[in-house]
C-alpha cells in the first residue's frame, strides 16, 4: 500500500516529507518510521535530511541515483536562492568549481551546513531586505530559484568568503556582461557601504563606468576580508587594498 502511495507521490514530486506521507496514509508515526527505514534499506528511497526523502525510480541502482544538487537545495529551506559562488559558476562567471552549494535564505534553519549524497551544502541566512534579485531557472524539469547575475555579484561582494575572495569576483565582473545601472542600484539597496566601496573600486580597476556615492566615513575597510590586513590605502574608496588587483591577476 505504501509503495503505491509513493508511486502516486512521485508523479507530483520526487521528494516528500514524513509529514506529507503521514497525511496521506494516517499510519501511526512509530510504524511509519519503521516502514520508511525498511524502504530505505531496500533502495526505494534515500533520506535527504531528517524528515525528507528522495524517491528512487524503479531500476535505479541503490546509492547511485540522485538529483541535481540545485534541485536538492531547493528542498532544504524556504524561501531560498542558489547564490554566491554556486551562482557565479552557474552563470559561467568563474572556472573554479565550488566544493559547496551555497543557498541564501532569510529563514531560520537549525542546521546550516550539511552533506547530502556526498555534496556539501551551506545555508547562508541574510536579513529579509537583502533577499531580492531572484529569478527562476529550469533544472531537471524543476523550477529552481537563483540570484540573478547582478545580485550574485553584489552578494559576493557582501560576503566574499562565500565566493572564493575578491579576485574571483573581479574576474567575474571583467569577463561578463552586466547591467551596471542595476549593479549600482542593488549595491545601494543592500545597505552595506563595504559593498559600495568594493564595487566602486573594482569597476575602476576593470574600466567599467558606474555611478556610486563616495564614502563619507574616514574609516578604512578591507577590500578582501578573506586576506590579511596588509597593503596600500586607497583614499578615494577608503579601502585597504590587501590583494593584487593588477590586470595580470585578473587574467
Amino acid at each position: 500500500m505504501t509503495i503505491e502511495i509513493l508511486k502516486s507521490m512521485a508523479k507530483e514530486n520526487q521528494v516528500f516529507s514524513f509529514a506529507q506521507l503521514y497525511q496521506k496514509t494516517h499510519i501511526k508515526k512509530e510504524i511509519l518510521s519503521v516502514i520508511l527505514s525498511r524502504m530505505e534499506e531496500k533502495g526505494f528511497i534515500e533520506r535527504i535530511e531528517k524528515g525528507k526523502y528522495l524517491i528512487i525510480p524503479l531500476g535505479s541502482e541503490k546509492g547511485r541515483y540522485t538529483l541535481h544538487e540545485f534541485v536538492i537545495a531547493s528542498y532544504l529551506v524556504e524561501p531560498y536562492a542558489i547564490s554566491y559562488w554556486s551562482a557565479l559558476h552557474y552563470y559561467g562567471f568563474t572556472e573554479q568549481i565550488p566544493g559547496t552549494v551555497f543557498v541564501q535564505t532569510p529563514a531560520r534553519k537549525k542546521k546550516n551546513t550539511m552533506e547530502i549524497f556526498g555534496i556539501n551544502y551551506q545555508i547562508v541566512r541574510v536579513k529579509e531586505d537583502k533577499f531580492f534579485g531572484i529569478r527562476k531557472e529550469w533544472i531537471e524539469e524543476t523550477h529552481v530559484s537563483i540570484s540573478d547575475k547582478e545580485k550574485t555579484i553584489i552578494d559576493c561582494l557582501d560576503k566574499p568568503h562565500y565566493a572564493g575572495g575578491i579576485i574571483e569576483i573581479a574576474k567575474a565582473m571583467k569577463n561578463s556582461t552586466l547591467n551596471y545601472e542595476q549593479l549600482g542600484s542593488y549595491a545601494l539597496r543592500i545597505d552595506n557601504f563595504a559593498v559600495v566601496r568594493r564595487l566602486g573600486y573594482l569597476c575602476e580597476r576593470i574600466g567599467r563606468s558606474i555611478n556610486l556615492p563616495q564614502p563619507l566615513s574616514k574609516k578604512y575597510l578591507l577590500l578582501d576580508p578573506t586576506m590579511p590586513a596588509k597593503g596600500e590605502n586607497n583614499s578615494k574608496w577608503r579601502l585597504l587594498i590587501n590583494t593584487d588587483t593588477t590586470p595580470e591577476s585578473l587574467e
